[in-house]
């Protein structure tokens, strides 16, 4: 294919995923309400209410909901887009791998996202609730804390893509465990600054909460890369016996 042929595919991928968003959009603005019942959980099991202060804000909020939602259901076919565009320049081998890449990161992105909500979110937000006290009356606006739970759960699905990136990475001999155990004091500290950039708050708690499991992830790589390295070594160690074991018959 061309240049242009190759940017008319392109263009054809984008359109599709685009599509594919809006119509899982409107199909998921169905089920907003139910899921906004489940995003005003860790503010509502407090016994707080959430307002609203402009004419629009509970609409926009509800079609902001549908958004994230359609983007989340059409994601499988937005990354099988992307497979086929990809695919035939790759060899049959590299196709078996970019194929389990593709769907264990989509399985990994949501998984991301549920430990971010259920694993972490609602202690930070009872946290942060916390400083009220007794003495003052919150009144959460439900656009800026769909807005803000949004954002607090979009870098988990991506953090947690980490573990496969970093397999897949070794596979290829661009990363070695030697650089990742070397670079651990980067990895803390990139870690809460990511946090504390993302999740913008005054307190401590709320950013430590997201960097730490990022930071796990990043040792959990780590070992996925130590374990790929010892595989290596192995079949080395055995395709050298093997080769030693040849020599001698023909000897």
């Amino acid at each position: 294919m061309t240049v242009v042929e190759h940017l008319e595919e392109l263009r054809r991928v984008i359109i599709i995923s685009f599509v594919a968003t809006f119509i899982m959009a409107v199909v998921c603005l169905v089920f907003a309400d139910r899921v906004l019942e489940i995003l005003l959980d860790p503010v509502t099991r407090t016994g707080n209410q959430m307002v609203y202060i402009g004419l629009t804000e509970a609409l926009i909020t509800k079609i902001l909901i549908s958004i994230f939602l359609g983007f989340l259901a059409a994601l499988p076919v937005i990354l099988w887009q992307f497979w086929g565009f990809i695919i035939p320049a790759l060899h049959k081998i590299e196709r078996i791998y970019f194929t389990i890449f593709i769907a264990l990161s989509y399985i990994l992105f949501i998984a991301g996202i549920g430990f971010g909500f259920f694993g972490v979110y609602g202690l930070g937000v009872k946290f942060l609730l916390g400083f009220g006290g007794e003495e003052l009356l919150p009144m959460i606006t439900i656009g800026k804390y769909v807005s803000f739970t949004l954002m607090f759960l979009m870098p988990f699905g991506l953090v947690f893509e980490l573990p496969l990136a970093a397999f897949f990475l070794s596979k290829l001999g661009f990363l070695t465990y030697k650089f990742m155990i070397k670079s651990r004091k980067y990895a803390i500290l990139i870690s809460v600054i990511i946090s504390a950039a993302i999740v913008p708050t005054p307190d401590m708690l709320t950013p430590l909460l997201m960097a730490t499991p990022m930071y796990l992830l990043y040792e959990f790589s780590a070992q996925i890369v130590r374990f790929v390295e010892w595989q290596r070594r192995r079949k080395a160690k055995k395709e050298a016996e093997k080769e030693g074991r040849t020599l001698e018959e023909d000897e």
